[in-house]
């Protein structure tokens, strides 16, 4: 039976939606199942072999409550692998912050959990979804506009997680 792994997402406009679908199938190159639902909606994690949680980041905070799915999970969480991404404007844009330090919220955020990866990438950032006071402000700081997301990146860092989380397929020395 293949590996199970659960991407949950938290999402205010859908970019990190599409990232985490992203993610998923790459995961399911190797014939891993995985499976992508919004962390709101997830009940449990008993079916699942692992875990990664992707979340947004806007004014230097993560969007989306990370820290209360991992207590209401924690007992599920701490017998399965987690890995973590956020999307957002600093790694193309570094006055929203450096991203070393927005990767930071989001392993506070899963605390006490120990992600086997954790990694921000550069996310979209479309005026025609903004209200009107987001569009002044980011006209006015200058804020670059855009669909900043690099595939091959995403599709890179997702192809190492089965790996990192230990669920990739054995190599033929090892099935002896």
């Amino acid at each position: 039976m293949p590996s199970r792994i659960l991407v949950a997402y938290a999402s205010k406009r859908g970019s990190t939606t599409e990232v985490a679908a992203a993610v998923a199938r790459e995961l399911e190159r190797p014939g891993i199942a995985a499976e992508v639902i919004g962390i709101d909606s997830v009940l449990s994690l008993e079916p699942y072999d692992g875990l990664v949680i992707g979340a947004p980041v806007y004014t230097g905070k993560l969007f989306g409550d990370v820290a209360s799915f991992v207590r209401r999970h924690i007992n599920e969480i701490g017998r399965i692998p987690v890995a973590a991404f956020l999307t957002g404007i600093a790694p193309v844009y570094p006055k929203a912050g450096d991203p070393m330090q927005v990767i930071g919220l989001m392993t506070t955020a899963l605390q006490p959990v120990t992600p086997v990866a954790v990694t921000m990438f550069a996310g979209k950032l479309d005026p025609s979804n903004q209200s009107f006071a987001e569009r002044s402000l980011t006209k006015l700081l200058k804020v670059p506009v855009g669909d900043f997301r690099d595939w091959n990146a995403i599709a890179a860092w997702s192809r190492q997680l089965p790996d990192l989380m230990g669920l990739g397929e054995p190599k033929a020395a090892d099935r002896k």
